[in-house]
Order: structure tokens, then sequence, then C-alpha cells
């Protein structure tokens, strides 16, 4: 695939026109074309492309729409139908209001070969070099940090649930991925009555024996189906479904095996003082493998993240202020990260 450096493309005047009438105060994405629209040019990027071959879609473009699929945080696919049904996107793509745009999997195409060759900081060091001829940011001063968490998208489980929860989701992976193995490794009836519908702690039987009895069958399901998809006759790629990996994680983290008196393997739930794996190293859900379960003071208990903020501040005052307010700073000014 070849590349000719053009940039984003002149906007067409009936783009334009509908464009202004249909956001009279402007958007986003009107905004950023209008003011930075030098940031986002070809020539960037013009080492992840060959000379030779099909010319491909304009990289500053891409790096455009990318940039808005982000602030708008929106997937491959919806970024692509903003593309074509948003008039203040083709704006700021200049691009026709005739246009069709372009298939949902040239994004993720572009993304990897910006990562192939070491180019994922190009639109972001343009925008910073940018920010900084305007006066907008510099060097030096003071800046200010702070934390703070984030909720994970996922419901709270607890050990026994996310044990359940990790069985069902590797047997819904492998239901699609690899059917006909997996009928032939379970009791399809007997997992399909275990793990058809959602865990909910509520429904679990009341008695603390009876719960205990559960986790250790839950437990004895997830050794079975680890064991058959680490088997030396399983197909590898049955162990590289990521659902199966967690799986295996959760198995390791909530239960341990050992031998009894006879020689027999029994799996049992580990409790505190069993090697349970520290808080940042412990997964608390199947579908999210970055929450964790965290805690700030002694009341503040969540799952998902901890995110830092830091703000760049000023004290020097305008020079039209300066003669009032001689000794007073002006308030804080910068961005966050």
């Amino acid at each position: 695939m070849s590349m000719r450096p053009v940039g984003l493309p002149e906007i067409p005047e009936q783009t334009v026109v509908v464009a202004r009438a249909a956001f009279p105060k402007g958007s986003l994405a009107i905004r950023v074309r209008d003011h930075l629209a030098e940031v986002f040019a070809d020539e960037p990027f013009a080492g992840a492309f060959g000379l030779r071959g099909a010319p491909g879609l304009s990289p500053g473009v891409l790096s455009l729409v990318t940039v808005l699929q982000f602030a708008e945080d929106l997937t491959d696919r919806q970024a692509a139908a903003m593309a074509v049904r948003a008039i203040d996107w083709k704006y700021a793509l200049g691009a026709d209001l005739t246009d069709t745009g372009f298939d949902a999997s040239v994004l993720s195409k572009f993304r990897a070969r910006l990562a192939d060759n070491g180019m994922e900081r190009v639109a972001f060091d343009r925008f910073l070099e940018h920010c900084k001829d305007a006066g907008l940011v510099a060097a030096g001063g003071k800046q200010r940090t702070d934390s703070t968490h984030v909720i994970s998208a996922v419901r709270d489980l607890n050990r026994l649930e996310l044990a359940v929860e990790s069985v069902r989701a590797a047997l819904e992976a492998l239901a699609v991925a690899a059917p006909l193995w997996l009928a032939g490794q379970i009791n399809v009836t007997e997992f399909a009555d275990r793990y058809g519908p959602r865990v909910d702690g509520w429904r679990m039987p009341p008695s603390q024996t009876k719960r205990e009895r559960l986790a250790q069958v839950f437990g004895q399901d997830a050794l079975a189906l680890c064991r058959a998809a680490w088997a030396e006759d399983a197909p590898a790629w049955i162990r590289q479904i990521e659902a199966v990996h967690l799986l295996r994680q959760v198995l390791v983290q909530t239960y341990s095996i050992r031998s009894d008196s006879r020689g027999r393997q029994v799996i049992k739930k580990r409790d505190a003082d069993d090697g349970v794996p520290p808080g940042q190293l412990r997964l608390a859900s199947p579908y999210d493998t970055d929450a964790r379960w965290a805690a700030k003071g002694d009341d503040l208990f969540w799952m998902g993240y901890k995110i830092h903020l830091t703000e760049t501040c000023t004290t020097t005052l305008p020079d039209a202020d300066a003669d009032a307010g001689a000794g007073a700073g002006a308030g804080p000014v910068g961005f966050r990260t």
C-alpha cells in the first residue's frame, strides 16, 4: 500500500453550508477541523507506507477519525458509520454529503500499521507542538496531581460468583469457537442446567455448608475444563481463547489442589491464609481483566480503577490586569491528563 501526501481535503461548499446550518454554534468535530487542521497532515506518516502499490486512505484523515472516535467513545463500526451519516464529521473530514465512507476494518489496520512503525504518538506530539506554538502550554511551571476512583462497567462479584461466572464465560466462548470439541469434554445437559442462567449470589443456598459444596463443584468443573484444554491431544488454539486462559487464572487464585490421606487429589477453595493473591494481581471479573477491588480510606471501596489527574498551573497575570491586581495570582489554567 502506498501513500500520496495530500493532507485533509478541502471542504466541499455544499458540506460547509449544510454543516453551518445544522450546527450554528459548532460542534467538537467542526471546531477540531477549524482550529487543528494542520495537526492532521500526511507527511509525518510517510515512513509507515510504501512508494508502490495501490494508494491507501489519507493517514491524516484516519488519524482525525481516530481522535474523534476516542473523544466520543465509539467502536470502529460506530466511527465508520459516523463518517457516513454525521454532517459535522463530513465537515471535519472534508467529505461530500454523498460520500459513502470506508469500511470499519480500515481503522484497526491503520492503528496496527502505526504500532508496527512506532508512530503511536505522532498525532499527539503534533497536537502538543501546536498547543506550545499557540501559548496554551509551556515548559516548567507548577503542576498539581490528585487521584480518584473509576468504577468499572461490570458487576461486583464475590469469590464464589467469580468462579461460577468464569466457568460460564469459558463455556460460552468454547460453544462458539469449538462446539464439537466442547461436547466431547462435558455433560452438555448438566452444564447447561448449572451454568445457563447468569450467576446471582442472592439465589444461592443460605447455608454455609451448601455454599462450600457448591464452591467445590464449581472448582471441579473448572479444573476438568482446564485439564481438557491443556491436554496433549487438545488443539493448541483452544488454550489461546481469552476466556479459557482467564478461567485458568481464576482457578489458580481461588482454589488449591492437594492430596488427601488416600492419595486422592482434592480441590478446595482458598482462604485468607492459603495463598490468596494480593488485590493488585487478583482478577475481579472475567469480562474486564484490568478491573480490581480497591479501597481509599476507611469508607470508600470499589471495583474498577484508579486514575491520576495532573493539572498545569500558572500564576502570571494578563498584562491588562497587571496594574489592578498587583500581588494577586490568577486562577489555575491548564489541561488534565
